[in-house]
């Protein structure tokens, strides 16, 4: 497999550095078995996500020290409110220092308790904003998403059935808005097609129901758009992102990912009403609307990152070089979720360990091998992340998929890093039946898989596997 060379040059490095087993096992143990307690400096190749992990460009460099840092009218924030509403099209830009922050402005807003807002998935911030306010978060992709084996080019799609029998017996006036995620993050990055987001605006429009975008990989689903959809070859993808945000009210994004920058997200829409309210809460939250939590140099980052995401050489390398650490897998034998995504590869953690049930944690446990053995951090997208208990019956709702994410850093890791990954996890997969499961021994309320710990199956005792099993429906 032949790799396809970075359209750029390296100007800075960062050393990084090699831990023996003997401390990864150290360290697991201190961290309770779960990833995000491992610090960073002691992991050789850190997949755990690409939000916030990007390399960013000399041109974005040169922008921190342009700088204006004024309480209110920083001309970095106009400069980002003009980039802003030129991709997105949306009459009004309000700065956030992350995207769960954007989320939790607009849900606070506009849900209440007892509301429902679909989406095709909702990814774990966005649902755990949309359930803070008592709302109901549902899920309405189509069903070949849950096959990790169907080579549908557009997984991410909306399922427009479900989506018409949730407006009739939910209601109308139950549904302040429907989203839109885009690539489908939960999905296995799975992009979503122009054509399912044309019809689904025209089901919304039939209710009257706005559509919003979590935007926060747009550049990367535009692409795909590009290359799988027919009528879209050769067409610019700032050309198709402007038609797609054509087709919506408003968008939320995380910049940490297709804004290329280390911190920073938006919100953007069309509605007054909604933005002044918005406006308001972002005041006692977060700060001046032309700031929003922000340094103006990052504010700077952010407007130039936006831009340069839409580098079709870019996106070219950054598809290509995720697709090739996925076919190098897939050539090894390793089961992983497919068609490829757009940031990441998803090891399909039910078939890499199939004798252990997902009461055993299956994708957590295979993340947890995966850095002992090798030093690499990937994260777990599965029944730690997902799996809920079903208050009526006691018995825990498994999802359907159990997905070890390896989440590609941006411009960061060369051909050479991803080829180690590729032969790490492949030599695990030869040796995958000596992975035993874990127990999990605390969890928050929500957002569990951040500060849940766990224990090996052997230094604790744990119910007998399929006791309690029920699949989360789809619904």
């Amino acid at each position: 497999m032949n790799f396809p060379s970075e359209p750029f040059k390296i100007k800075v490095v960062e050393p990084i550095k090699r831990t023996t087993r003997e401390a990864r096992d150290r360290l697991l143990r201190e961290a309770g078995y779960n990833l995000f307690h491992v610090p960073a400096e002691s992991v050789y190749i850190d997949l755990l996500t690409d939000s916030g992990t990007s390399a960013m460009s000399d041109y974005q460099w040169a922008g921190l020290m342009l700088g204006d840092e004024s309480y209110a009218g920083s001309k970095n924030y106009y400069h980002f409110e003009a980039v802003v509403r030129s991709l997105f099209g949306y009459r009004h830009v309000i700065p956030t220092h992350q995207g769960r922050v954007a989320e939790n402005l607009l849900f606070s807003t506009v849900v209440k308790a007892g509301m429902c807002v679909p989406n095709n998935i909702h990814f774990d911030t966005t649902r755990a904003n949309v359930e803070h306010q008592g709302a109901q978060a549902l899920d309405l992709v189509v069903k070949e998403a849950y096959d990790p084996h169907c080579e549908l080019p557009f997984k991410g799609n909306m399922d427009l059935v479900r989506l018409e029998e949730t407006i009739a017996r939910v209601g109308r006036e139950q549904i302040p808005l429907a989203m839109i995620t885009i690539t489908n993050n939960s999905g296995g990055g799975q992009p979503v097609s122009m054509s399912n987001i044309r019809a689904t605006r025209q089901v919304l429009n039939r209710y009257g129901i706005p559509l919003f975008f979590d935007a926060c990989r747009f550049a990367e689903n535009c692409f795909f758009i590009q290359e799988r959809e027919p009528g879209y070859a050769g067409r610019p993808v700032r050309e198709i992102a402007r038609e797609l945000f054509g087709l919506g009210d408003g968008c939320l994004m995380s910049a940490k990912k297709d804004g290329l920058v280390n911190i920073g997200g938006f919100l953007s829409l069309n509605d007054d009403r909604w933005t002044e309210a918005i406006t308001n809460m972002l005041i006692l939250v977060e700060g001046f609307p032309t700031y929003g939590g922000l340094a103006g140099r990052d504010l700077e980052a952010m407007a130039r990152g936006l831009e340069e995401v839409l580098d079709e050489d870019y996106l070219r390398f950054r598809i290509g070089q995720v697709r090739c650490l996925g076919e190098l897998l897939e050539g090894g034998g390793v089961p992983i979720l497919k068609p490829i995504g757009g940031h990441a590869v998803y090891l399909n953690a039910k078939e890499f360990l199939p004798h252990l049930h997902q009461s055993q944690f299956p994708a957590q446990a295979l993340a947890v091998a995966l850095y002992r053995e090798y030093g690499i951090r990937g994260v777990e997208i599965g029944t730690v992340m997902f799996g809920k208990r079903d208050q009526a019956s006691d018995r825990v709702i498994y999802p359907e998929l159990e997905l070890v994410r390896l989440a590609i850093p941006r411009r960061v890791y060369t051909n050479m890093h991803l080829a180690y990954v590729a032969e790490s996890i492949i030599e695990l997969y030869h040796r995958r039946d000596s992975i035993g499961g874990l127990v999990m021994t605390h969890e928050a309320p929500q957002l569990r898989h951040f500060t849940a710990r766990f224990e090996e199956e052997m230094l604790a005792v744990s119910a007998s596997p399929g006791t309690d099993c029920m699949v989360m429906p789809r619904s």
